[in-house]
């Protein structure tokens, strides 16, 4: 297993900033719930939005591995940078997150291909990628020139290693949080209290996408 440092503790606070915010799940798994009037159903719901969410950070941690063989770790950090920067800046300037077909009549097939594309559409992978990157053996490297090409296809390999371990802690957290957000406000709370005491969770997460861009490249 690779020596984790302070980074693990990052990808996992921020799963559990995820699972908090109701644009990437929770939401989606009470209303379903409220809908067939059913707590089992909203249990059944943050399965394929868990899988849904986890294959969005899988998939953008493996771009990263594969862009590994070819580009430095530097470039990586500030690609990442840079695409942490437009996400944020696109959710400041726009509020619609994209929507699945069927309306609220969904699958588990649906509910995994809605959470991929908002969880996506949201940077959840390019959230996670920084802290990822910044983990030890992610950063290891050859030396010298006549090792270079090796190095490069060890550190992709163990970048993807990493990244399986990430994203299944990650996704734990995410699972975990959103889960008890979940339970409590199809349990006790209900929608009406949601709607009267909302608060602007795009602002919010436009910013961490912003502040993270920010602070990347020095990780």
């Amino acid at each position: 297993m690779p020596a984790f440092d302070g980074s693990i503790g990052s990808i996992l606070v921020l799963g559990a900033v995820h699972g908090i915010n109701p644009a990437m799940g929770w939401l989606f798994a009470v209303s379903l719930g409220l809908q067939a009037q059913s707590g089992r159903v909203v249990w059944v719901a943050l399965g394929p939005l868990a899988l849904g969410h986890a294959l969005a950070v899988a998939a953008t941690i493996a771009v990263a591995a594969a862009l590994g063989v070819v580009v430095p770790l530097t470039w990586l950090r500030w690609l990442a940078a840079a695409a942490l920067l437009a996400f944020g800046v696109m959710h400041l300037v726009r509020h619609r997150h994209p929507r699945a077909g069927g309306g609220m009549n969904v699958g588990a097939k649906d509910l995994t291909l809605w959470s991929f594309v908002v969880s996506s559409a949201h940077g959840a992978g390019l959230m996670v990628l920084p802290f990822v990157l910044g983990l030890p053996a992610a950063g290891a490297s050859g030396h010298g020139a006549h090792a270079h090409g090796m190095a490069a296809v060890s550190n992709a390999a163990q970048l993807g290693e990493i990244g399986v371990l990430a994203t299944l802690l990650h996704t734990a957290s995410y699972l975990a949080v959103a889960g008890a957000i979940a339970w409590v406000v199809y349990a006790r709370v209900g929608l009406r209290l949601l709607r009267s005491a909302w608060i602007n969770v795009n602002l919010i997460w436009a910013t961490a996408l912003i502040v993270t861009a920010m602070v990347t490249p020095l990780m």
